[in-house]
């Protein structure tokens, strides 16, 4: 269906309350990169929301003509839960759409802010779901562009690092790679699982846990990690410089390889 024939409820729940979960794959020169792992989560993400997964060969199927279509960018899949009032009962909508990369700064400057609106931990029912209610995501980097910053770092309450509002992070010290761990309840990303490829490849030691701020802003140096970001420097958190080390441009080319391997 073409973009200007494609129609949504009003009575939708995604649309009303930011009920529905969604994906974004990367697609290099028209083919997607580990496609079957972000279905595999948008499969999860709505069976915890109890919302019906369309056809799991329909949505390879249009992702692949989507990302072939459009080339170089990403393939956005967002499948609504639908209207669920009794009296505007409307079926979910599921949307395929291709996006352009956005620009990303060569290196980031991140403010860190307290996301009281995030579990910080995996012991809760929706751990895990990538659901379309990121309006408190969205939020936190709209405030830390108006001040001046690339995107925001979100913390506990206490004051450790979860993640950034669209991307994991991850930082160098002691000659260790560490990045805080599943338990803080921060989202099961794909390209966290390609550095751990890569830092096998490197022969790096991972370290997974809690940590306070202070350990990243004491780091060698530190990186953001996203489907569009893939590995990028970490230059400074508020007015705190973060050290400039050559691990990250080693797992961005690492990266980079493993894409080739894939796609070829």
């Amino acid at each position: 269906m073409a973009a200007e024939d494609a129609t949504i409820s009003i009575f939708d729940w995604g649309l009303q309350r930011g009920f529905g979960a969604f994906e974004v794959i990367r697609s290099y020169g028209g083919k997607l990169f580990r496609g079957a792992g972000h279905l595999d989560r948008l499969q999860r993400s709505l069976a915890a929301l109890h919302i019906p997964c369309p056809d799991r060969a329909d949505l390879e199927r249009w992702a692949a003509t989507v990302a072939g279509a459009g080339g170089d960018g990403t393939v956005r899949i967002i499948v609504t839960g639908g209207g669920r009032d009794p009296l505007f009962e409307a079926p979910p909508a599921t949307i395929v759409s291709w996006d352009p990369l956005p620009t990303v700064p060569d290196h980031l400057r991140l403010e860190a802010m307290i996301a009281g609106w995030h579990p910080g931990t995996d012991r809760v029912m929706f751990h895990g779901v990538k659901w379309l209610s990121y309006a408190p995501n969205m939020a936190a980097t709209d405030a830390a562009r108006r001040d001046g910053f690339d995107d925001a770092l979100l913390l506990t309450a206490a004051g450790d690092v979860l993640e950034g509002p669209t991307f994991t992070v991850a930082w160098v010290a002691d000659d260790v790679l560490e990045t805080p761990g599943m338990e803080m309840g921060i989202l099961a990303s794909i390209t966290r699982e390609v550095l751990m490829e890569s830092c096998a490849r490197l022969g790096i030691e991972v370290r997974q846990g809690r940590f306070p701020l202070s350990r990243l802003l004491e780091a060698d140096e530190a990186m953001a990690l996203s489907t569009t970001k893939e590995v990028t420097p970490i230059a400074a958190v508020g007015e705190h410089l973060v050290g400039n080390g050559p691990v990250a441009s080693e797992l961005a080319a690492v990266h980079r390889v493993i894409v080739s391997e894939e796609l070829g």
